[in-house]
């Protein structure tokens, strides 16, 4: 076709295409998470049968690997093609969530973001999130093809085209009551406009100007609240809130999530209590709280050893992204990078008292079919970069999906 060039490396096998070194890392925290969820259920009397939690969760891992080996099916001109199409989807049961969601889930956690059929539940918003990464790695894929050179216009353009993409999902995200998936979403957004070629000169500004209103709220939140009420900050969230400024001061009420959480972490020492022992209890231990279980029964060397994992996972995805050298591909990278980053950081941060709850969980290893199969298909998308083995280099494009 006219204007692409495929360089290929060279012809090899399949197995040879499959990144097995992501492979190994998520195998791992997959043995972490099923090793922490044993000993979560089985010391939680709340939980009438263990044994269904732990089968529930196995068959959510192997369906999670069967997502990752058929999104590494498609190659990027397929992706592409397909990327208006599964945001469309992603938006549709985002709308839809608003009218069926779970009365329950509402009931407990005050987020409408929850279908709810028989056993199983399904949080939209989590397999929203690839669908997020691919309509933006495709919109500014197009833009830089069209603008090739970076100007103070070209860029503002640019940001409202991401924005554009964004914004609707942040909307339906704040009518579900779900800040803390927006932060993600908002994440993945700023981690692309960092690695899109945007002129510092603009994003300096941008990052001060949003780092100025998080100070405000804070600021709010701790002398004025009334402002953030009419904004819809609900009640639970500035419970939250203070439970992270001060987590000693109703550790029998608001903050006792969070000081159960911090003394069974503390509790572990350097070394742990060692396996299947739990003198902490801790609400949700299995699904968000799961790093307070890893902190008491392996201390502080299981945990640093689970964040090793994770360090190694992320630069098994940027070693894969810079060996594609695909522009569209880079995108996808950094916003499935950032997705599983953001987790990770908030999670932990959370669990040890350095960030407010939110409700997010540890990638791969929290209790969780929704949350693991979107991250899953993050990783497939990753790992179709090598096993497709070429690479696309462009001239003056204005469609990638005409190439």
């Amino acid at each position: 076709m006219e204007n692409k060039e495929y360089l290929k490396r060279s012809d090899t096998d399949d197995d040879a295409r499959i990144d097995w070194g992501i492979i190994f890392c998520i195998l791992v925290l997959a043995v972490i998470g099923m090793t922490a969820l044993y000993v979560a259920v089985n010391h939680d009397t709340s939980i009438a049968n263990p044994t269904r939690v732990m089968i529930t969760q196995a068959v959510w891992y192997l369906l999670g690997m069967g997502a990752v080996w058929f999104v590494m099916q498609f190659d990027a001109e397929q992706l592409w093609k397909i990327a208006p199409i599964v945001y469309g989807l992603g938006i549709l049961l985002l709308i839809l969530v608003l009218f069926c969601y779970s009365r329950t889930y509402y009931a407990n956690n005050g987020a409408k973001s929850w279908f709810v059929v028989g056993p199983l539940s399904f949080q939209p918003s989590e397999v929203m999130k690839p669908a997020y990464i691919l309509m933006l790695g495709r919109a500014v894929s197009q833009h830089n093809s069209e603008f090739p050179e970076h100007t103070v216009k070209t860029d503002w353009l640019l940001i409202g085209k991401m924005l554009a993409w964004t914004v609707p999902i942040a909307v339906l995200l704040k009518l579900q009551n779900d800040f803390g998936t927006m932060l993600v979403f908002f994440a993945i957004f700023a981690g692309v406009v960092l690695v899109s070629g945007i002129l510092w000169r603009l994003i300096i500004p941008l990052a001060s100007l949003a780092t100025l209103v998080g100070g405000l709220a804070i600021f709010l939140v701790i002398f004025d609240r009334s402002i953030l009420t009419k904004l819809g900050f609900q009640a639970y969230q500035f419970s939250r809130i203070d439970s992270w400024l001060n987590p000693s001061s109703d550790s029998s009420s608001k903050s006792y999530q969070l000081w159960q959480s911090m003394k069974a972490i503390g509790s572990g020492q350097l070394l742990g209590k060692g396996f299947n022992v739990s003198h902490v209890y801790v609400p949700v231990r299995e699904s968000d709280m799961i790093f307070s279980v890893i902190g008491e029964n392996f201390g502080f060397i299981g945990c640093c050893l689970l964040i090793f994992i994770y360090m190694l996972l992320i630069f098994q995805m940027i070693q894969v992204t810079f060996d594609t050298k695909n522009e569209f591909y880079a995108y996808i990278s950094t916003g499935v990078i950032m997705m599983i980053l953001f987790h990770v950081f908030e999670n932990i941060g959370m669990n040890i008292g350095l960030l407010p709850l939110t409700g997010i969980p540890l990638p791969f290893i929290s209790q969780g079919g929704s949350a693991l199969i979107g991250n899953m298909i993050g990783i497939g998308m990753i790992m179709s970069m090598r096993y497709h083995n070429k690479s696309y280099m462009f001239s003056n494009e204005k469609d990638f999906g005409n190439r």
